[in-house]
C-alpha cells in the first residue's frame, strides 16, 4: 500500500530524489503511470485526483494534523485540464495569481491551437496533448525544470535577465541589448514585477495594488499608458511587442 501525505494524496519516492512533482489528474491510470515512470526516474511524486486537492496541497499552508508539519513545496506542477470541483485552467490561474512561479505543465485531451493558447496565457509553462509517450512527458517535465533553477540561478545572483533584457534590483537599472535604459521607478517595478514572473498574466487590478498600492485613487488606464511606454523603452517595435504583450481579456504578460 502506498504511504500517504494527505488523505486520498499518495506520494511516491526513490532512493534518488532529482525533485518533488505534484501530479494532478482525474484519471487513475494515467495518474499512477506517470506517478510511477516520474519515480522510477528518481522524482518524488506526490498526486493529487481533483483540483480542490491539488490547490490544497499547493496554495494552502501545511496541516499538521494530517502528518506532515513542513510546508509542501514542488519543483513541478503535471496538471490536468478537466479536473472535478476545481478545473485545470481555474487551479493553474489561482496559483500564480498566489504568485507562485513553479513550472506547470497542462495535460489535455483537447488538441486545438485555441485551447493550447488558452492553457498558456493563464500561467501554464508548457501543453502536451493526449495521448502522449512517457518518454516525452519526462524531457517536458526535465526541461521546465532545468529552466525555472537556471531562472532561480539568476535572479538569487540579484541580476533578472531574459533575452536581451538584464535587470539589476539593488541598482535599480536596466540593460536592452547592451544598452542602459533610463525609466521611471514605475516602469522599473512594473518591469521588475513581470521579470520576476515570466509568462504569468497580470490584470490591471493586480498590477496597480502590486505597483501603486491599494490606497491609489486613479484610472486603471495608468497602467496601459505604463505599458505603453515601456514598450517604446524596450521593444524594437513597439506596435508588434516581443516582451510585453497583451492577453486580451485578462491583462499582461512578459515573455
Amino acid at each position: 500500500m502506498l504511504p500517504t501525505l494527505m488523505p486520498e494524496t499518495a506520494k511516491f519516492q526513490q532512493d534518488v530524489n532529482l525533485g518533488r512533482v505534484l501530479v494532478v489528474e482525474d484519471e487513475e491510470l494515467i495518474r499512477d503511470t506517470i506517478a510511477l515512470s516520474l519515480a522510477e526516474e528518481g522524482y518524488e511524486v506526490v498526486i493529487a485526483e481533483d483540483g480542490r486537492k491539488g490547490l490544497e496541497l499547493v496554495c494552502k499552508p501545511p496541516n499538521r494534523e494530517a502528518g506532515y508539519a513542513e510546508t509542501v513545496s514542488f519543483d513541478l506542477i503535471i496538471l490536468d485540464l478537466m479536473l472535478p470541483y476545481v478545473n485545470g485552467l481555474d487551479l493553474c490561474r489561482l496559483i500564480r495569481h498566489e504568485g507562485n512561479s513553479i513550472p506547470i505543465l497542462m495535460l489535455s485531451a483537447k488538441g486545438s491551437e485555441t485551447d493550447r493558447v488558452v492553457g498558456l496565457e493563464v500561467g501554464a509553462d508548457d501543453y502536451l496533448t493526449k495521448p502522449f509517450g512517457m518518454r516525452e512527458l519526462i524531457a517536458r517535465c526535465r526541461a521546465l525544470m532545468r529552466r525555472h533553477r537556471h531562472a532561480q540561478f539568476h535572479t538569487q545572483d540579484s541580476v533578472l535577465r531574459f533575452h536581451e533584457i538584464a535587470l539589476y534590483p539593488q541598482e535599480c537599472r536596466v540593460t536592452v541589448r547592451g544598452s542602459e535604459i533610463n525609466l521611471s521607478p514605475k516602469e522599473f517595478r512594473i518591469l521588475e514585477l513581470f521579470m520576476s514572473h515570466p509568462r504569468r498574466v497580470w490584470s490591471r487590478e493586480q498590477l496597480i495594488e502590486r505597483v501603486w498600492g491599494p490606497d491609489f485613487m486613479g484610472d486603471s488606464k495608468t497602467v496601459d499608458v505604463h505599458i505603453r511606454w515601456l514598450r517604446e523603452k524596450l521593444e524594437l517595435d513597439p506596435s508588434h511587442p516581443e516582451y510585453l504583450l497583451t492577453v486580451r481579456g485578462f491583462g499582461y504578460r512578459f515573455g
